[in-house]
């Protein structure tokens, strides 16, 4: 991809990534992602905001020498994980004259992180500015969206606001702007669900912050840029503000069949009583997948078998990022089977501090699953169609 102009005197000159497939050592990318970049010439300055993943800083040095930059001032570090601060070491030593912009929190933070000297930074407080010369950038600080030291930057004069992490989404595409409305919106979501969730709270105000802004382009770190902002705005507001829905969530393991059986019945009792339920196998599901649908759901019910007296490893993983993610969960509740006893219910209910949910009482059957058990899940299913109805999910 060549260096393409948004407006004049601004330019992206990030990289497109198709082949990544695993970030953070964690989330799947199905879709590639991008790191992006973007070089602005005002009639006194230049400023780059943000830099690209270390592996592609070749490509960024080349997008530069297109376009013919010889001098850059600031770069404008929003956010100082390495996939967009990666390579401002080789781009500080290719324009020694260049500092680095940054909250007082980042400051310390890159240093840290890259060795960067303290005397190439400037440490910028909010809503401060620096004039490019027909160019006003304000910096907005927005902490814990999603780390400590986050800022986002508005171009006044172009009505661009750069965001870095926030509402970006993990896909490798050549389009410069959304096309594809549905496609960006699943991978935005994604990357919600994923990276942003445990920040519902802040992210609420931080929406509140910049509403009063006129943005024209939004124009994140990842992903397509929005030249109609309001399809990721309004995605966001629901995403963050909005009630759950009446969805069941439902992660099982099974090993020898028990589980499984009361799994199959379980979904069926919920679906005849109006619930709809989204079941993940655990043995083979994508976890950006399974965190999506955490955003919307009202009700978990954790399908587990009993292993040396506790929950299965795997099951164990998906509470553990449940809890991290911090859904907008109302009820949790846990069925399945065990061969001679154990401690899964307490485990699992002791790993989930961070969720304000109410613990419904749990399913458990020794061995394979009879009439009496049915029956059981039969009430359980009618205590969550009941509590749905009575929060009003839909």
């Amino acid at each position: 991809m060549k260096p393409r102009e948004i407006r004049p005197g601004v330019y992206w000159v990030g990289a497109i990534d198709w082949d990544r497939r695993l970030f953070d050592a964690l989330i799947p990318l199905p879709d590639g992602t991008s790191y992006n970049s973007y070089l602005l010439k005002g009639s006194e300055k230049t400023a780059l905001i943000d830099t690209v993943d270390p592996t592609m800083q070749e490509v960024l040095l080349n997008h530069l020498g297109e376009l013919g930059v010889e001098n850059i001032d600031y770069v404008v570090a929003n956010h100082a994980e390495q996939d967009h601060t990666g390579a401002i070491p080789l781009v500080l030593e290719k324009y020694p004259g260049a500092k680095v912009v940054v909250t007082p929190r980042c400051k310390d933070m890159l240093i840290d992180l890259l060795m960067i000297p303290e005397e190439r930074f400037i440490a910028v407080g909010d809503k401060e500015t620096i004039l490019l010369g027909g160019k006003t950038l304000e910096f907005i600080h927005a902490p814990w969206v999603h780390w400590p030291e986050t800022m986002l930057t508005y171009l006044r004069e172009d009505k661009i606001l750069f965001p870095c992490d926030l509402f970006g989404s993990h896909l490798a595409t050549t389009d410069l702007y959304v096309t594809d409305e549905g496609q960006v919106y699943e991978a935005a979501k994604r990357y919600y669900a994923e990276i942003m969730m445990p920040f519902r709270t802040t992210i609420q105000k931080n929406l509140e912050k910049i509403k009063d802004y006129a943005i024209d382009i939004i124009a994140p770190s990842h992903g397509p840029m929005y030249d109609k902002p309001d399809f990721i705005l309004k995605a966001y507001h629901s995403w963050v503000f909005d009630e759950p829905k009446n969805i069941v969530l439902l992660p099982y393991i099974s090993m020898h069949g028990s589980t499984y059986k009361m799994v199959e019945y379980f979904v069926e009792a919920l679906a005849q009583r109006g619930v709809t339920v989204k079941q993940f196998d655990l043995t083979a599901t994508d976890i950006g997948k399974l965190a999506m649908a955490l955003v919307d759901a009202a009700t978990v019910v954790i399908g587990t078998p009993t292993v040396l007296a506790g929950p299965h490893p795997n099951v164990v993983n998906a509470v553990f990022l449940a809890n991290a993610l911090r859904p907008k969960l109302k009820f949790v509740s846990i069925i399945g089977s065990y061969g001679w006893g154990g401690r899964a219910v307490e485990q699992l209910a002791a790993m989930i501090p961070n969720l304000k949910v109410e613990i419904l009482e749990p399913v458990l059957c020794k061995g394979f699953p009879r009439e009496t058990d049915f029956k059981v899940l039969d009430d359980l299913a009618e205590t969550i169609a009941e509590k749905h109805r009575e929060h009003s999910f839909t």
